[in-house]
């Protein structure tokens, strides 16, 4: 008679399949991911520990997207019929700013009550079996792991589990400059509701949305859940900055004080009723990242492993679908820690797009007093694509009247995208808003354009494109980044830029080209992009200058010399010199390179600058030198013809230039005549790190545009025609530069007017081409359909 099977494991590993499982927190992810597991696997053991009460909870609504609630539906028909019966739906957002509503549909909105949802989860939890602890601590994540085969910590933002396992979960919790409050006002809201507030000490913000309708009286057998907790109401928070916070007194009101306060400032939206709270108390909003999400048999999920602002309403459902990403991995892979890895490997992508999206969402907020002067239709359409979920495009889709109005007041000519209205910059007047950005092509031989230079600008010309800008161009020999850069110190480089500037001229005229004059500084004589960025040569090294003593990486580039005021003198009439050529060379536009760390940037940052002379030390010294070079350009350059600056306006990096310090150095240029700033960044210091994402620079441009109302150059991971669309009509930028997009097409342009069904003046298809303005056919489309199906 055969004995007892018996499971053999490793050292430290989790028998399979799991029987004992533990969750530490009762909101909804930790909930939902009990329900779950144990729905599963009725023979699981899972016992939940929270420490407050069932009906304690913090907030009012939630709001669920329809696609969580069809991962809901699939995963568990019973809490998914629950709560399409508790929901209540809107399409509309309303934005009221200086009186005006302006009002959007067709967004599509679910929400209920976050008690209600605790009840449900509560209830599903108790009739599957699974052990619910109220006002119970959990003990120790690690106590907990050797007792059982799977500890999921759900227990929030401020996460003891994550903090006592530092080490392993390698968190990063970053705080913001915004202090809110949750609170709720006993009626429903028709719509969401984002309004603001410009007090005499600054500008406060309403974010409501309802979550509860007076509900009709049924019997109690089509309620199995039980009565909603509330009947009629809605959630309302309250945020402004910190320094507003305190210059309004709000630090030294306690809650039931702060509340009355806020329902005054408010009135008018809450037809001046009162608001009311539960465990109310200004936050700080802190978003939360994880290096890793499990440790052995723990594992984070919901806030304890990432949060998201709430002004994109994620907290709730990133949560619940954390909670069905566990739960189906742990089902399909065979061993435990395949599971962890699959969840997070499904999961991660998905949190940082969102997160990315939520950054951008809380510096708008945080921002918002640039934004309060635009006009009333502008202010609503940025807050709506603030995330940069919603585009230009989506929006036409969700609500075309609104966004037909919006184009109208931007000045769009009906049928016209934002992206072909043309823009003036003194005595040139660009046909549309799209830039090609300067590209090195490393590709020309004793700083002489070639063939390839040739090519490459003229076939970006024929593409559409309003303006095109060259590589930086460097200002002298020594001022080259690689062997293969180009210059304009010499008569044969001017000959060779101006075959270019003629053939673009006469083979697509009404394109604009730009020439941008740059330095090198510390981070010259390097190879060619491909053998090595920013290696040094093997042999044949220049001597380099900068505005300090620094290489750009220590051990590996040489060290620079510190320009002295002989060689200061040197370089700036290199550069001015440069722009007498580039004007006989018949460019349209100048841009002076300071940014990326080169040698003018190298004078901007602190990072870079450590002189003690008067051009180092305060940010107004640092500027000297780079305003010195602009003016003797701008002498030099003719009047009716713009400049334009190119900035890094952060370094990305601890020490560095801020966004504070971009916005002074854009003020000054402008000061000295320059006519748009080009808003880039980092490049500065190889330990930068850079937040990565689309559109990722945007928001310096954005905050420099509206705090000092100059036009700029939005550059950074643009893509789609529908961002450059979106970024204009939102006032966030006037110009708008892609590089990679044109290496991939050169008549990108074109082909965006093409998709757009545009056809007029912002973007003319060049004569020999126009036969090309449609999309070739790809197969046959008008294959007959059914007529009828026979049973």
């Amino acid at each position: 008679m055969a004995g007892p099977v018996i499971q053999v494991t490793q050292p430290g590993e989790v028998p399979w399949p799991l029987r004992r499982i533990a969750v530490i927190g009762g909101g909804p992810g930790g909930l939902y991911a009990a329900a779950l597991l144990k729905r599963l696997g009725p023979e699981r053991e899972i016992t939940l520990w929270e420490r407050n009460a069932p009906d304690d909870t913090f907030g009012f609504g939630v709001v669920l997207s329809d696609e969580t609630l069809g991962g809901i539906e699939h995963a568990d028909p019973v809490v998914h019929a629950a709560l399409q019966r508790e929901f209540v739906r809107w399409d509309d957002i309303d934005i009221v700013h200086r009186g005006h509503t302006q009002t959007s549909g067709g967004h599509g909105f679910a929400a209920l009550g976050r008690r209600r949802l605790l009840e449900i989860l509560h209830e599903r939890c108790a009739d599957l079996g699974v052990r619910l602890r109220f006002r119970t601590e959990a003990p120790p994540a690690a106590e907990l792991a050797a007792s059982h085969d799977l500890v999921i910590a759900a227990d929030g933002v401020h996460s003891r589990t994550r903090d006592a396992h530092a080490e392993s979960f390698g968190p990063r919790v970053t705080g913001h400059r915004c202090r809110y409050i949750w609170l709720a006002a006993d009626f429903a809201l028709d719509a969401f509701r984002f309004e603001t507030a410009e007090t005499a000490y600054g500008v406060m913000q309403l974010h409501a949305y309802p979550f509860s309708r007076p509900a009709p009286v049924r019997h109690p057998s089509t309620r199995p859940f039980g009565p909603p907790d509330e009947s009629g109401a809605s959630t309302v928070i309250v945020e402004m900055r910190e320094e507003v916070w305190r210059a309004a007194g709000f630090d030294t009101c306690d809650t039931a004080e702060s509340t009355r306060h806020c329902a005054k400032i408010f009135a008018e939206a809450l037809g001046h009723r009162p608001l009311r709270s539960h465990h109310s108390s200004w936050l700080t909003f802190r978003t939360v990242v994880n290096e890793r999400w499990s440790h052995g048999n723990t594992v984070l999920i919901g806030d304890a492993a990432h949060t998201a602002h709430f002004s994109i309403g994620s907290g709730t459902k990133l949560a619940m679908e954390d909670a069905l990403a566990l739960a189906a991995c742990i089902e399909e892979q065979p061993r435990l820690p395949a599971a962890l890895a699959a969840y997070e490997s499904e999961r991660r992508p998905v949190v940082e797009s969102t997160q990315r999206a939520a950054a951008a969402s809380l510096r708008w907020f945080e921002e918002l007093g640039t934004y309060v002067d635009q006009p009333p239709r502008q202010f609503a359409f940025n807050l709506l694509t603030r995330s940069r979920r919603v585009t230009h495009g989506n929006l036409r889709l969700r609500d075309a009247s609104f966004t037909a109005a919006v184009e109208d007041e931007f000045g769009c000519v009906p049928g016209t995208p934002p992206m072909f209205t043309p823009l003036r910059l003194r005595g040139l007047e660009l046909r549309n808003r799209v830039v090609v950005s300067p590209m090195d092509m490393y590709s020309a031989t004793d700083g002489v354009p070639g063939d390839l230079h040739l090519v490459h600008l003229g076939a970006r010309a024929l593409g559409g494109a309003g303006l095109v800008m060259t590589e930086m161009v460097c200002v002298s020999a020594e001022g080259r980044i690689t062997p293969g850069c180009t210059g304009l110190y010499t008569d044969e480089q001017a000959a060779a830029w101006t075959r270019i500037t003629d053939f673009v001229h006469a083979g697509s005229p009404g394109t604009a080209i730009g020439i941008q004059l740059g330095h090198s500084g510390r981070k010259g004589s390097t190879k060619l992009m491909w053998e090595g960025m920013d290696q040094p040569l093997d042999e044949g090294n220049w001597q380099l200058t900068a505005a300090s003593p620094i290489p750009y990486a220590p051990g590996v580039n040489q060290t620079p010399h510190a320009l002295d005021r002989a060689g200061l003198e040197a370089v700036r009439e290199r550069f001015a010199s440069a722009a007498e050529r580039a004007d006989r060379c018949g460019f349209d536009l100048l841009e002076l390179h300071c940014a990326h760390g080169y040698l003018l940037s190298g004078f901007l940052s602190p990072l870079t600058n450590h002189r003690t002379d008067a051009y180092g030390g305060t940010l107004t010294n640092r500027l000297r030198f780079p305003l010195e070079v602009f003016d003797a350009v701008r002498e030099r350059w003719p009047d009716d013809r713009p400049m334009t600056v190119r900035i890094s306006a952060t370094d990305w990096a601890e020490g560095g230039t801020t966004v504070e310090d971009a916005v002074e150095i854009a003020r000054a240029f402008v000061a000295h005549g320059a006519d748009a700033i080009d808003v880039s960044t980092g490049q500065v210091v190889p330990f930068e790190r850079p937040e990565y994402g689309r559109s990722y620079q945007t928001p310096y441009a954005d905050r420099i545009r509206n705090t000092l109302c100059v036009p700029v150059i939005a550059v950074g991971a643009l893509s789609s025609w529908d961002d450059v669309n979106s970024l204009l009509l939102a006032g966030r930028a006037d110009l708008c530069a892609l590089a990679r997009p044109h290496l991939y097409d050169p008549h990108w342009t074109l082909h965006a007017a093409a998709e757009q069904g545009y056809t007029g003046p912002g973007a003319p298809w060049p004569l020999p081409y126009r036969a090309g303005s449609r999309t070739p056919p790809t197969g046959r489309t008008d294959a007959p359909k059914p007529r009828l199906t026979l049973d």
